[in-house]
């Protein structure tokens, strides 16, 4: 029985990973196919079945080879890149199977099958990272997909502390650390360690910035080219659908060159006979035959990595930084594998780049080591319970700068039956064998052992137990873990949470920040909001009866804008149903609003009229496809904004001003309208 998650779970828009703890020490399980990661892709077939994985992802691209036959679009049972619509009310239809299912169920089916790679036990408890700048509603729908998975206890953990956990052992010195990110989104942390403590300083990243536009620009600058050049294709390129079932089509191909130019100087792209079937205008099937070296990669992938370097550049500048002063940067994600990105990042921030750890193993493998040192909850270890065997309760620091802990150990009067017969000694050894603490006599009673570690690791430790007679006896737990390093990190909120309120100097409202809930806050954290009125009476036990108060997430410099370029987190509802007596309008609500290290809120309001307090239900609303309004408003918001702030530019608002006007159109997907408007805001508030 484990007594703690000892489980992480790493996933991204791509693929995901499980790790365990095993021996002390972080094990990636590997897939059904043998893989140390698993395609985020499902598939649903037309017998009902569930494919997941490396099947459902060669369905994918079978489907999308297909596709270039006749050029039509057509209804796919297949799907990937659904984590892009997590926390919205984004739906996938399957014709195969008649249903529609959200984001979340998705990811909830990918994390069964990661679950099916432990072959031993059952997995019950899970850490699951996150990215940093996931909003409110994002972390309750991967929550949701956790527990749709039949996991009991879930804690989520945002993707840099996971990372540096990776990072950390025997490697960490006092001083400033970049942990920089490139995967299918880009985000950058500041982070500080100090006196064997490891701080999250500050955030930054841009959720449609990542190694997928490395790929997108190898088919768009490179491959499509060719084809344009070499083959009569206008009528396919100038039409929108023709040309995405296209570039679906030749995607794994840029995929491919992008890894193999991870570690090669040149590589050939190349295409073999029905790769592509179907034929150009002229009657001719087309073939690709590209040599690619390091120069024609870094002409497309410089600026794409130019955006994060600034992005990077632009976090360490509001801290009074220079890469002069990090101890390091730390690299996660499979596109900092790129020789390109690494010399950029010596030649514009520090060459002090380290590439001791594995980017693309660091997250699950922290994930992992972060779960080692939480504790399974009572209520799912009660249920697992093996009476057989002598129960032990064990606390410990999980987590100490010290080079010995105090280890508090005694019998949990619930095993034999309920009944303890005879005397039980424990030895506790450290499993490289070079501690004992020898045989101790233990009962109801603790008893306190001095365990010795070992410096700047992750020490485990054997319990063995035994009778008077020296017969060994089984016992749970047989073994836990101990981690000599820094003193844990601080997670702290990546966004200020505010409410939208109404200005008389400004004749509108604006984004105000709760105090105590600013931007690179410590979780768990806390903030009031004192002094709200009621607009009208609340008649107890009047359910119709409500009021509602909507709760933003804001970025940097969201203070003082409008709540629009903001995002609404959720709505506080409070209702005459649950009231004792009657409030009148005009009455004071005060709300004090938690934040845990999972970044998922609980709400409480106090009544002075009513000296009543209640918890307040919570509204999570998911996040709805942009709409026309959206839009319209948002066109208001940028050219009012430019009018005001004219350095902007006039070329980049017509720029931006295009780009809004170009997803009104049919035909653009939702999650291309999402990216475009998050980049509009993100603009605006750039400038703000």
């Amino acid at each position: 029985m484990r007594t703690r998650i000892d489980y992480g779970i790493y996933f991204n828009n791509d693929f995901c990973q499980i790790a365990r703890m095993e021996n002390g020490m972080p094990v990636i399980k590997r897939s059904d196919t043998m893989k140390e990661s698993m395609p985020l892709c499902v598939h649903f077939n037309k017998r009902g079945d569930i494919l997941i994985g490396d099947t459902a992802f060669i369905v994918l691209k079978n489907d999308q080879t297909k596709g270039l036959k006749l050029f039509d679009k057509g209804k796919t049972n297949t799907f990937n890149q659904f984590t892009r619509t997590l926390g919205t009310n984004h739906t996938y239809e399957s014709s195969n199977t008649g249903k529609s299912y959200t984001g979340e169920e998705l990811l909830a089916e990918c994390f069964k099958k990661l679950k099916s790679f432990v072959q031993d036990e059952d997995v019950r408890t899970v850490v699951i990272t996150v990215p940093a700048k996931f909003l409110n509603p994002q972390n309750e729908a991967v929550s949701n997909a956790g527990k749709l998975a039949g996991f009991e206890q879930i804690e989520l953990i945002q993707k840099p502390i996971a990372a540096l956990t990776g990072y950390g052992l025997g490697t960490i010195s006092n001083g400033f650390y970049l942990l920089f990110d490139f995967q299918s989104e880009f985000n950058v942390s500041l982070c500080k360690f100090k006196e064997g403590i490891i701080s999250i300083i500050d955030t930054e990243g841009d959720n449609w910035l990542g190694d997928n536009n490395i790929t997108e620009a190898i088919v768009d600058e490179i491959i499509i080219p060719y084809l344009r050049d070499n083959y009569a294709l206008d009528s396919i390129l100038n039409d929108p659908i023709s040309k995405i079932i296209l570039v679906n089509a030749i995607k794994h191909y840029a995929e491919d060159t992008k890894i193999q130019m991870s570690s090669k100087d040149k590589h050939s792209i190349l295409s073999q006979i029905g790769d592509l079937p179907f034929e150009d205008e002229n009657g001719e099937e087309p073939e690709i035959d590209i040599e690619i070296t390091q120069q024609d990669l870094a002409w497309v992938s410089r600026p794409i990595f130019q955006k994060a370097i600034d992005i990077t550049i632009d976090l360490l500048k509001r801290n009074n930084l220079k890469g002069k002063n990090l101890h390091s940067i730390c690299l996660v994600g499979e596109g900092t594998y790129s020789p390109i990105l690494r010399r950029m990042l010596k030649e514009q921030i520090t060459d002090k780049v380290d590439t001791s750890v594995d980017p693309m193993t660091a997250v699950v493998k922290g994930a992992a080591l972060f779960a080692s040192t939480i504790l399974v909850s009572n209520e799912v270890r009660e249920t697992t319970i093996d009476k057989t065997k002598v129960q032990l309760d064990i606390k410990y620091e999980a987590r100490t700068v010290e080079l010995d802990e105090l280890v508090c150990i005694k019998v949990v009067n619930d095993n034999k039956q309920g009944e303890l017969s005879g005397k039980i000694y424990a030895e506790i050894v450290r499993k490289d064998g070079n501690w004992a603490s020898g045989k101790k006599l233990i009962g109801v009673k603790a008893i306190i052992i001095d365990v010795l570690l070992v410096e700047d690791t992750l020490n485990t430790y054997i319990v063995n137990t035994s009778d008077d007679k020296g017969n060994k006896l089984e016992c749970e737990p047989n073994q836990f873990n101990i981690i000599h390093s820094y003193e844990g990190y601080p997670i702290v909120l990546p966004y200020h949470i505010g409410i939208a309120r109404y200005f008389e100097s400004e004749g509108k409202e604006l984004f105000q920040t709760i105090k105590g809930l600013e931007k690179n806050k410590q979780l768990p954290a806390t903030g009031v909001i004192n002094g709200f009125k009621t607009q009208f009476d609340l008649r107890p036990g009047v359910s119709s009866d409500v009021i509602r108060f909507p709760i933003y997430q804001g970025d940097y410099n969201a203070a003082g804008t409008n709540p629009l370029l903001n995002n609404h987190v959720c709505d506080i509802l409070i209702s005459g149903e649950t009231l004792p007596a009657l409030l009148p309008a005009g009455s004071d609500i005060d709300i004090t609003i938690k934040v845990d290290t999972s970044q998922l809120l609980t709400i409480s309001a106090y009544i002075p009229y009513l000296n009543h307090t209640e918890e307040v239900e919570i509204e999570i609303r998911q996040t709805e496809p942009v709409t026309l309004r959206t839009i319209d408003d948002l066109k208001g918001e940028l050219v009012l904004f430019y009018s005001d702030n004219p350095a902007m530019g006039k070329e980049r608002f017509r720029f931006l001003l295009g780009e809004l006007i170009r997803i009104e159109k049919n035909g653009i997907s939702d999650i291309e309208k999402l990216k475009v408007v998050d980049s509009v805001k993100k603009e605006i508030l750039k400038w703000t």
